[in-house]
């Protein structure tokens, strides 16, 4: 569970020119309706096209870093959630039962509780450890009306989780492994971590289990950060209630600080739902697990990402990344064509034909598009395309071929470059 991803930003003045919530509604990304409801945003089609290019991006990540994909239900039993400790230590931030045949079930406020019952669904061999289950699965917390804010803090959340279920002394790699996905997924999003905070459990009876097993999990987390060469900040009063995490915090244009991604160590809910695993010895085993999110949830960092690149997202990320532009209506028809071979290579490209304007009042209107081509009465002749770059570079006329083959290479390559040497 990622509680501390919905904590409310640094008071500040933010900067209008940089907020989310204006950018969005600008670029069409996404937008709410008070019959909805309040903290209850709807996706526009940019908006979801960004949305899952993001959530493809992660999965792949995932895929190629040992994850198996699940998928659990949104609601689960009271019972679930009393075994877990978020009835007793959480309650205030999930939503009321609903009684359904006779039984109560909730919303869940979080994945971890259905992961854990997955993993104890049959019998597990300490040779399928760790055991990395991955899931973009939506969770809700009753967030007062107050503290609600566009994409930052909502009541309905798609979250990026995972759950590692592994060995005690696997579970240090296993830090370090989640650390360097979250690295890799920032460089790929452009993000910039403002800071790493060790999250430390404060005075109060908001923290469960006995001091031993926290104290294993600090040094684990710890050990981790101190061998990838991450500086970091303790904080007490900020750890989940069930174990201590690292928190990679972010910042605005404004200076706010957030929590996007997490690391988790936990050996309260393998204790709580008692799992086991078969060790070499044949004995059976507790796992512990790590609970980990790289981009946290998709609407928090969605949002970071509009107001870090202020729309102009990384090519692969665009949610138009290529337009073409015929100078006059007679190299619509050759536009449009090449609109289509853009979309069969996988591209998202659309035509922006004379109708709307003057050459420079279209290429204006598509300044946040990485690519722009230009289709006039000698490249269509050729069989060419003059492109332009969202950054203000120009090239000289090329083959339509060659020009596709580039951009769909730098597209697949998820970097920041847009024509890569």
């Amino acid at each position: 569970m990622h509680d501390a991803m919905y904590d409310a930003p640094n008071d500040a003045m933010h900067d209008a020119k940089h907020d989310h919530r204006s950018l969005g509604r600008e670029l069409d990304l996404f937008d709410t309706d008070p019959l909805i409801g309040a903290g209850l945003p709807y996706w526009l089609p940019a908006g979801a096209t960004v949305r899952h290019a993001l959530e493809e991006y992660v999965r792949d990540i995932e895929r190629r870093a040992g994850y198996q994909h699940v998928y659990s239900p949104v609601l689960g039993k009271r019972e679930l959630y009393e075994i877990s400790g978020h009835w007793a230590h959480y309650r205030d931030d999930m939503y009321p039962p609903i009684d359904v045949g006779g039984e109560q079930a909730v919303l869940r406020p979080s994945l971890c509780p259905h992961h854990a019952l997955i993993y104890r669904s049959r019998s597990r061999s300490y040779r399928e450890l760790p055991l990395r289950m991955a899931e973009l699965g939506g969770m809700y917390r009753s967030e007062l009306s107050g503290v609600l804010g566009g994409l930052t803090r909502v009541r309905a959340i798609q979250l990026n989780d995972a759950h590692v279920f592994c060995a005690p002394e696997q579970v240090a790699d296993e830090v370090r492994g989640a650390l360097d996905l979250i690295g890799r997924a920032y460089a790929a999003l452009g993000i910039t971590p403002a800071r790493y905070r060790l999250s430390l459990p404060g005075a109060g009876q908001k923290y469960a289990a006995a001091p031993e097993p926290w104290r294993r999990a600090t040094g684990l987390l710890v050990e981790a950060l101190e061998r990838s060469g991450i500086a970091y900040e303790a904080e007490p009063g900020e750890a989940a209630f069930y174990g201590p995490k690292i928190d990679v915090q972010i910042a605005d244009a404004a200076g706010r600080e957030a929590t996007l991604s997490t690391v988790q160590v936990d050996f309260h809910q393998p204790e709580r739902f008692d799992l086991r695993y078969v060790g070499a010895d044949g004995a059976k085993h507790r796992p512990v697990m790590v609970h980990r999110s790289v981009i946290g949830s998709v609407e928090r960092a969605v949002a970071h990402l509009i107001e870090v690149h202020g729309g102009a997202f990384p090519g692969w990320l665009a949610p138009v990344q290529l337009v073409v532009l015929p100078v006059t209506d007679a190299e619509v028809d050759r536009a449009r064509e090449v609109a289509r071979q853009c979309l069969e290579r996988g591209l998202r490209a659309e035509v922006a034909e004379p109708d709307r304007g003057t050459l420079g009042a279209r290429v204006r209107q598509a300044r946040l598009v990485p690519y722009q081509v230009v289709i006039g009465a000698s490249e269509a002749a050729a069989g060419q395309l003059a492109v332009r770059l969202r950054d203000g570079r120009r090239f000289a006329a090329q083959p339509v071929d060659a020009v596709l083959d580039r951009v769909v290479a730098a597209v697949a390559a998820r970097g920041a470059e847009l024509w890569p040497a």
